[in-house]
């Protein structure tokens, strides 16, 4: 597709040129063929602002002027809205049967260094065809990468259905804001070999998704790309320069807001800024007159009475002798006179719902001051004071105390669908600041006394924990019944979801036992390191958070406490979780570190053999994971029970060492079992005795399905590429 360029003078005879005030610079061009060519775009040398010049080009066939954007056609341009409707090619693959392989044609548009950006709200990215995968690779104007597929199958034609693209013969996927660039490609796995009969090409584009309306015959013929002439419209947001409002209106030769009667929106921070005209004037903001004032009593549904218009504005009244709203639709009525006893019950009236509202907020500010009390109260009791005292005299403590209607706003009132996991401690909520900042906020169920007293002391101890695999805490809430708590958010849920989810994919010995020691590194620094000591209490593989990287946080300290300090602080209320907790506290009731010993032996045990602690369902001595591993330990009989995806010859001599320490964790004598960081030791020496240190972990372990197609053209904005596109095209599979 090729079209000739001719200069402006050749073009006077098929353009029309401004005269006076219009949506162009006076003695400019303001169409190309059919389409009008607003300021500050403009065809002519000087008629346009810095990044908007057009060209107009005649086609030799049909002797048509179309107007262009660099090579991309502009179909339309969108004054109020700042937007443009351009051309966007198709890409496609198509299998041949007689030679038996894949012809493509790949595309992409580069909008990079321009004032454009695909609209997130208007595109959509479709993939049309039969046993189909694309993919959507694009760069935002921050240069971020994103890659999106779009998965598209079907069995037979009459599986289709006409307007529905759901994943059967069309699929479509949403557009991140703020994209320059994007390359539809496809997946050569997925080549219509096995439904050519019926379906023999694929399509993949983005497009503007109200020009789109999914017909049947794209898939079995090839309508979709020869109706279009393999170009469909695609919806620009575009914008001026990258600067806010307020920087560009301190260079007041270079602001593009002209207009007087003209106001600046901002974008955001790197898209620059557009021009609107004021509210009552309409017209072109660009220009220094554009935006003439809007005689709104021309509309007559604006106002049904008696109408002034204003510069900018107009005054609506109702004519004499009558009253309302002339703006509304109930319009003016005539005024009619009430007798004196129809007044006197509307005094009365309006006297007892005078009383009322008065005694409603005397009764609302008497209930108010009654709930702040109750609300200093608690404040008091869970030792506020303290920890506030304690946060002003160290510089650089971020430990926030949290207002309940914070935590209330964050959660969407405790909305059930944030729920992250409950247990017997209490229940934890996804929730997000006003800031932004998604955190994870637990309310807790119960507290006792002692508890009450000493949370301000603890809740301080605990908040200066700093450990790279262990959950901070953020903050706290004090004027509640039952302290809250605020955590950091990890994103990709706990070990226990991973190991034991039907869904969850098999993950290999080395990233198990990674996850193992970055816990038992946790756990060591709290007995050993924190002071004082910490007691976790409540080891499992839920309390176990995997980050965006899979690197294991311990988390929830609900049900930790600090270490004892004398016999007295021994006897405690045993509370843990059924088949993690430790036999020798269950009956002694005597709490030590080496309690989290016994449960984070049980943890190992799930990742050898990827079976839940406790059954209810099966007999008394098969319940135990813990009680079954020891009797196979003991009859030798450790393969049966072991996870078969993790059991090779090869890493045997690793599971039987794995098995080994947890069986010295599972020791029933407390002080037999070894400390957690002789287990973080030991595990960091299994880990290096692996045959393959090179193998770097995969934490989802999920090859990419992403390929390059065997050709590649690209429609660009400009005619040449930058050192950072360079390297982003390079990076791409297969280049």
């Amino acid at each position: 597709m090729a079209w000739l360029v001719f200069v402006f003078f050749s073009l006077i005879p098929y353009l029309s040129v401004a005269e006076g005030l219009g949506v162009a610079k006076s003695g400019c061009t303001t169409k190309c063929g059919d389409v009008d060519v607003p300021y500050p775009f403009g065809i002519d040398p000087g008629c346009s602002l810095e990044g908007f010049h057009l060209n107009c080009s005649r086609n030799a066939t049909n002797g048509t002027y179309k107007l262009f954007a660099g090579n991309v056609e502009v179909l339309e341009i969108l004054l109020p809205t700042s937007q443009a409707r351009m051309m966007n090619s198709i890409s496609w693959q198509c299998y041949d049967n007689t030679a038996r392989n894949i012809t493509d044609d790949i595309w992409s548009l580069a909008l990079r260094s321009t004032q454009y950006r695909v609209s997130s709200l208007h595109n959509k990215f479709l993939a049309i065809g039969c046993d189909t995968l694309a993919y959507n690779i694009m760069v935002d104007y921050k240069n971020h990468q994103y890659r999106t597929g779009c998965v598209s199958v079907c069995y037979s034609p009459e599986s289709l259905t006409n307007g529905t693209c759901s994943g059967i013969g069309c699929c479509e996927t949403p557009i991140p804001p703020g994209i320059n660039y994007y390359k539809a490609t496809f997946d050569k796995n997925f080549n219509s070999s096995s439904v050519s009969d019926f379906s023999r090409c694929s399509y993949a584009v983005v497009m503007e998704a109200d020009n789109f309306i999914f017909d049947t015959s794209y898939v079995t013929t090839t309508n979709f790309w020869y109706k279009n002439n393999g170009e469909v419209p695609i919806l620009v947001d575009w914008s001026i320069g990258n600067e806010t409002c307020e920087v560009a209106q301190r260079n007041t030769s270079n602001y593009a807001c002209a207009s007087p009667n003209s106001i600046c929106k901002d974008l955001g921070v790197g898209l620059g800024y557009i021009c609107n005209c004021s509210e009552g004037y309409e017209g072109n903001p660009y220009l220094k007159d554009g935006c003439q004032d809007k005689d709104e009593c021309e509309d007559k549904s604006t106002c049904s009475g008696n109408c002034v218009n204003t510069p900018g504005s107009f005054n609506c009244t109702c004519p004499q002798g009558t009253h309302g709203d002339p703006r509304s639709a109930a319009g003016c009525n005539k005024i009619e006179r009430s007798s004196p006893w129809v007044k006197f019950v509307v005094g009365i009236s309006v006297g007892l719902m005078v009383v009322v509202i008065l005694s409603c907020l005397v009764y609302f500010v008497h209930e108010k001051r009654k709930i702040a009390a109750i609300k200093e109260n608690y404040f008091k009791q869970h030792g506020g004071q303290l920890l506030y005292q304690e946060m002003k005299s160290k510089q650089g403590f971020t430990f926030t105390i949290f207002k309940e209607e914070e935590l209330k706003e964050a959660t969407n009132n405790y909305d059930a669908k944030n729920i992250l996991g409950e247990g017997g401690n209490g229940t934890v909520y996804k929730g997000t600041l006003e800031n932004n900042k998604v955190v994870a906020i637990k309310r807790c169920k119960t507290i006792d006394e002692k508890q009450k007293k000493e949370f301000g002391k603890e809740i301080l101890i605990l908040s200066q924990i700093n450990h790279k695999h262990i959950v901070r805490i953020l903050g706290c809430c004090l004027e509640v019944d039952i302290p809250i708590l605020v955590y950091e958010f990890i994103s990709k849920g706990n070990l226990f979801n991973l190991i034991h989810s039907c869904r969850a994919p098999c993950i290999s010995l080395s990233i198990r036992l990674r996850i193992a020691q970055e816990a038992a590194e946790a756990l060591t620094y709290l007995h050993s390191w924190a002071s004082p000591p910490i007691v976790h209490r409540d080891v499992k593989s839920s309390n176990i958070l995997l980050d965006e990287n899979f690197m294991a946080k311990v988390s929830d300290f609900g049900a930790s406490v600090l270490a004892p300090v004398d016999e007295d602080e021994f006897i405690t209320l045993v509370q843990g979780t059924r088949g993690y907790l430790d036999p020798e506290y269950m009956q002694t009731g005597l709490l030590t570190v080496k309690s989290d010993v016994y449960s984070f032996g049980v943890v190992l045990l799930e990742l050898l053999t990827r079976r839940k602690p406790f059954y209810l369902d099966k007999p008394d001595d098969q319940r135990s994971l813990s009680s079954a591993f020891l009797f196979a330990m003991k009859e030798n009989k450790l393969e049966e029970i072991l996870d078969d995806q993790i059991m090779d010859v090869e890493s045997m001599n690793l599971i039987n060492g794995v098995a080994e320490l947890a069986r010295e964790c599972l020791n029933m004598e407390g002080e037999r079992r070894p400390e957690m960081r002789e287990v973080a030791e030991a595990l960091d020496r299994i880990r290096k005795t692996m045959k393959h240190p090179w193998v770097q972990d995969n934490p989802v372990e999920i090859d990419s399905l992403l390929g390059e197609p065997s050709n590649y053209k690209e429609v660009e904005m400009t005619s040449y590429h930058s050192m950072e596109e360079r390297a982003m095209l390079a990076m791409e599979p297969g280049r």
